[in-house]
């Protein structure tokens, strides 16, 4: 269901995606959502440029019975009206009145539904009812069995095949029956029901409202991960094992997202994944976890398709980036730092594998389980998995230098990953001789924040 600005997707009672993870489900269908709204801005907007990437909030909410469904469904339509109507009030007033919007709200307090028809008739001209539907109503997507010609047979006599497609509706009340039993796909997958909702319970109400909070005075950690991101590369022609191009936008990406959000005080970043730390004491969004990583996931994917051209500019996005996302509270710096140093020794680990692999697979051969530089075009995938399976670091190390590289020159982003953060220029005072801080800016480093040396340099980064 399509409402003023806000979205409801309903999955079946006994789905499996992604085996019902809360935070996996809504966070990967914002980030797909943000996804193919900036994908399809220009089709809808070809005259105006995307100037600030947009964000969503999301949650789940579960509906024990299809009698909580229909009633979340009408609270929602309700809602869709209600809004509508005060907007079109309020945007009337403020047009053609030249009312400023604290003198309208106080015209619009509290009045009810018909009132607010009869000042849109008798001062506007406007009748309510007949403005579009999608704004009233709100717009319902939904799957539809429709007959399709798949093809013509030799006598030119069109064979048909029932498919099912997508279909959008408006509808009065999409709870009631005659809704409900028009369209038989949905009785197939949500069942019958007795009766249209009158009234929504408001202990109801109050339970679609609810939510819970994260841990108090924690660090709270948003990770994000790329979903499908092998295919991705792929299809997009991503160099192996490491492209710079894709490891600068997603470094670029967390750039915005941390000058955006003044609460993240530390974000680190290898592949496709990145770990955004916001401060103890951070109130964002009432420390609200569905809020808090739907915002900054949605957030992070619009940047990534709006700076898409900036590093693949002769690279066409042939399908939709996403990712998920999810929330973790750590209760001290120890056991923060120790978060840290696992995402850090994971990324020198994959490197160091994923370096090694594309060296056996592009350059290296195995003939009768000896490893050889001359035999092209190389080891298959599973036989150079197979090689590698087992071995240490020294031994990966022996191997690249085979292969005559030295993994301990290779760039700093790929071995260590990127960290961001917040720096303070420091400039020198040259009447006192002595070193000074300046603006603060967002900075995206290549480090080792195992070490101390980091934290000891920036304590602000840590502080309570």
């Amino acid at each position: 269901m399509i409402g003023l600005f806000f979205l409801s997707f309903v999955f079946k009672k006994d789905t499996k995606f992604y085996k019902r993870r809360g935070s996996k489900l809504l966070s990967l269908m914002v980030s797909l959502f943000t996804s193919k709204y900036v994908e399809k801005w220009k089709e809808f907007f070809p005259q105006k440029e995307l100037r600030y990437p947009p964000s969503f909030h999301s949650r789940v909410i579960s509906c024990a019975s299809l009698e909580v469904l229909r009633s979340y469904l009408s609270w929602r339509q309700t809602d869709c009206h209600d809004k509508n109507q005060y907007d079109t009030c309020l945007s009337e007033l403020s047009r053609n009145k030249k009312m400023s919007e604290g003198e309208s709200n106080d015209i619009l307090k509290e009045t009810q539904k018909q009132p607010k028809y009869d000042l849109l008739f008798n001062e506007f001209e406007i009748k309510y009812k007949e403005c579009p539907d999608v704004a009233r109503q709100g717009s319902f997507l939904l799957r539809q069995k429709v007959e399709e010609i798949v093809k013509y047979d030799i006598n030119g006599t069109p064979v048909k095949r029932k498919r099912i497609k997508v279909i959008q509706l408006h509808s009065k009340n999409v709870t009631s029956r005659s809704f409900w039993s028009t369209h038989p796909y949905l009785l197939e997958e949500l069942g019958k029901f007795e009766g249209d909702i009158c009234k929504i319970k408001p202990e109801l109400k109050r339970s679609f409202q609810f939510e819970n909070k994260l841990l108090p005075s924690t660090w709270i950690v948003i990770r994000i991960d790329g979903c499908h991101f092998h295919k991705f590369s792929e299809v997009h022609n991503f160099v192996k094992p490491n492209d710079t191009r894709a490891l600068n936008l997603m470094n670029s990406c967390a750039m915005a997202v941390v000058e955006a959000f003044n609460d993240i005080v530390f974000a680190y970043g290898m592949s496709d994944e990145y770990s955004f730390i916001l401060k103890k004491d951070s109130q964002l969004y009432g420390r609200r976890p569905s809020e808090v990583v739907s915002v900054i996931t949605s957030f992070f994917t619009s940047l990534y398709v709006m700076k898409w051209k900036e590093f693949f500019f002769l690279t066409k996005l042939e399908f939709s980036p996403y990712f998920d996302g999810r929330a973790i509270c750590y209760p001290s710096n120890k056991i923060l730092l120790d978060y840290l140093t696992w995402r850090q020794i994971d990324c020198k680990i994959n490197d160091m594998y994923n370096t090694c692999f594309s060296v056996l697979v592009k350059s290296g051969g195995c003939l009768n389980g000896t490893l050889t530089q001359d035999k092209k075009p190389g080891m298959t995938k599973t036989e150079a998995h197979k090689y590698l399976k087992g071995t240490q670091t020294r031994e990966k190390i022996k191997l690249l230098k085979r292969f005559g590289i030295d993994y301990s020159k290779l760039p700093l982003m790929f071995r260590l990953g990127s960290s961001v953060f917040w720096d303070e220029e420091r400039t020198t005072n040259k009447m006192k001789g002595v070193l000074e801080m300046s603006d603060k800016k967002v900075v995206v480093d290549y480090i080792n924040i195992i070490d101390k040396t980091l934290w000891n340099e920036h304590p602000h980064i840590l502080m309570d």
